[in-house]
């Protein structure tokens, strides 16, 4: 017990002194998670609403694809990423191997499943009813988008706050595609695992402790938003 006090005095310490090391980290994860969850929503809730609401051939076919995406393991990501990415791969023009951009890319790729998948689910829980009138006094289709994304915007809420943590909390991508370098593209996430594997439990501690503090930071004004949503749906 004495042993678990004495970490968090030490990990508390460094997180009041604003120890260097830690926001480097904070910094890189901010960029990380703002940047992958920005293109994530950008790209993920058009194809979302054009899979929720399109009427196509193959259209369950991508809503399972989107689904799976879910489960994409992440240390596959970074292995094909790595592997296309090296100098000798067929990208390695793109110059992405060890680098915050190949980063960038990773975490991209992992959040952009969650966006669709969850956007479609909200999406397909809008009364279809809705949608035909909107369509028969003769909305246009992006009229008919945009309707449909106020209508399902706690679901949306729900799927950019899970995308958002997506990007928070992965290790296994950054730390192969991202080389897991110190002051480069180590994220927090990934650096707890370093610090863990280095014996240096106190800097383990207080990197967990920033993480935490961080997710519950950055997904608490989201999910005011969504039960904010929530109520004027429920008063309208």
């Amino acid at each position: 017990m004495k042993f678990i006090l004495r970490g968090l005095a030490e990990a508390w310490d460094l997180i009041l002194q604003h120890d260097p090391y830690l926001m480097g980290l904070l910094e890189v994860t901010l960029k990380v998670t703002f940047i992958a969850t920005t293109i994530a929503v950008l790209i993920g809730l058009p194809l979302g609403l054009l899979i929720g609401l399109g009427r196509f051939r193959g259209r369950g076919g991508l809503v399972v694809l989107s689904n799976a995406g879910l489960g994409l393991p992440p240390v596959i990501v970074g292995v094909i990423m790595l592997v296309l990415c090296i100098r000798v791969g067929p990208l390695g023009f793109l110059g992405l191997a060890f680098t915050l951009k190949g980063v960038y890319v990773a975490q991209t790729i992992l959040a952009l499943p969650v966006v669709v998948a969850l956007t479609i689910a909200a999406v397909r829980e809008v009364a279809p009813g809705l949608v035909e009138q909107a369509r028969a006094f003769g909305a246009r289709r992006h009229r008919v988008a945009l309707l449909v994304l106020w209508e399902s915007r706690i679901g949306v809420m729900a799927a950019i706050i899970a995308a958002a943590c997506a990007s928070l909390s992965e290790v296994g991508a950054v730390a192969i595609i991202g080389g897991n370098t110190e002051w480069a593209t180590q994220t927090l996430a990934s650096a707890a695992l370093q610090q863990v594997g280095a014996g240096r439990y106190a800097d383990a501690i207080a990197i967990g402790i920033l993480l935490l503090f961080l997710i519950v930071v950055l997904t608490a004004p989201l999910t005011l938003l969504q039960y904010a949503g929530k109520r004027r749906a429920r008063t309208a």
